[in-house]
């Protein structure tokens, strides 16, 4: 039996269903996890090279990229599964001597990896690079059939979606939980990062993923039970509940900016804490009741426009510029994170 998995990533939605299978198989086998992504040396091309000199900051961004969020989103699938996991990013430009490099390093006994993908996998791992793997490792290769092709239904699609974006929201929360943790120590907070955070869950949360869960989702689930009903009125009144509390936090954060004593460090510490409880218990109830719920009621077309509704509504899509702007942001979050746990 395996007991310890490399999963090569990348963040398109069909990276998101590779995590969920990684897992679910992870818990058969009682394994754990490395989740594993590259990304390019920026630094070594001719545009890169420009850019650090003319602008650091810009330099330090791009060359960050999205690899730190993709890892993130899928430590946090990881704790929703109870895996035991962790991530590593490595910079080069031949994927396949990276993985096995790694698998050798980490001593995974199993290679876990899709063979295409729609975006960064598809450059990450074209059919090529697959080969080679299946060539070069000294352990098995399972390569899921995780392909443009297969993600066969508008089910499976418009969830990847809604369990993508649920990652990036405990990711942040995952961010939180630490920093609560450190102000409990009595450990310097960078304020300024906890009020992005907590920005970016207000406006990511309030304006594009819970609108577009009650308005697509829980409205075609409305009226098939009368307990699965009760079960959307406590899920909508906690997407308010919520907001509110997010607004308290950052409330509470202001009051920290005056008051930089022990007592005001530790209530902080705890509303972070009642936070993240509630969003984590929020988000497993959509996960564990809502969403089997609507892949045994709902049907082909409702899936359709729930999919279309989470990848293209309007200047909310995924696409369009607020959508850039939220995954930019996410990714600038997650390199800060990873850039202030490995100080």
């Amino acid at each position: 039996m395996y007991r310890h998995l490399l999963v090569p990533l990348d963040g398109s939605e069909l990276a998101t269903t590779l995590v969920s299978g990684a897992l679910e198989l992870a818990c058969v086998c009682g394994a754990r996890i490395t989740f594993f992504t590259m990304r390019d040396d920026y630094g070594a091309s001719d545009e890169g090279a420009l850019v650090r000199a003319m602008a650091p900051d810009t330099f330090n961004e791009v060359a960050a990229g999205h690899a730190n969020a993709i890892i993130a989103k899928a430590i946090a699938a990881a704790e929703s599964y109870g895996v035991q996991c962790d991530g590593l990013v490595r910079t080069g430009s031949r994927p396949y001597e990276l993985i096995v490099q790694v698998a050798r390093e980490r001593s995974c006994d199993l290679i876990y990896m899709g063979s295409h993908g729609r975006r960064g996998l598809r450059a990450l791992l074209p059919g090529s690079q697959t080969q080679k793997v299946i060539a070069h490792a000294s352990v098995p290769v399972l390569v899921a059939t995780v392909e443009t092709n297969s993600v066969g239904n508008a089910c499976d699609a418009a969830i990847a979606i809604i369990l993508d974006e649920h990652r990036a929201i405990a990711a942040v929360c995952n961010g939180l939980r630490g920093m609560a943790t450190q102000l409990r120590t009595g450990a310097a907070v960078d304020l300024a990062f906890l009020d992005a955070m907590l920005h970016y869950l207000r406006n990511f949360s309030d304006e594009l993923h819970h609108p577009k869960e009650e308005q697509y989702l829980f409205a075609r689930l409305a009226g098939r039970s009368v307990e699965l009903d009760d079960v959307l009125a406590v899920l909508a009144r906690e997407h308010s509940d919520g907001a509110a509390q997010l607004a308290q936090l950052e409330e509470r954060v202001g009051q920290c900016r005056g008051d930089a004593t022990r007592r005001a460090a530790q209530a902080l510490a705890a509303d972070l804490d009642d936070f993240v409880d509630a969003q984590w218990r929020h988000l497993s109830a959509e996960e564990k009741i809502v969403l089997p719920a609507a892949r045994r009621q709902l049907n082909e077309v409702d899936w359709q426009q729930i999919g279309d509704a989470f990848r293209l509504n309007g200047e909310l899509s995924l696409g369009g510029e607020r959508g850039v702007a939220f995954e930019r942001l996410f990714a600038r979050l997650m390199n800060q994170a990873a850039d202030a746990a490995s100080c």
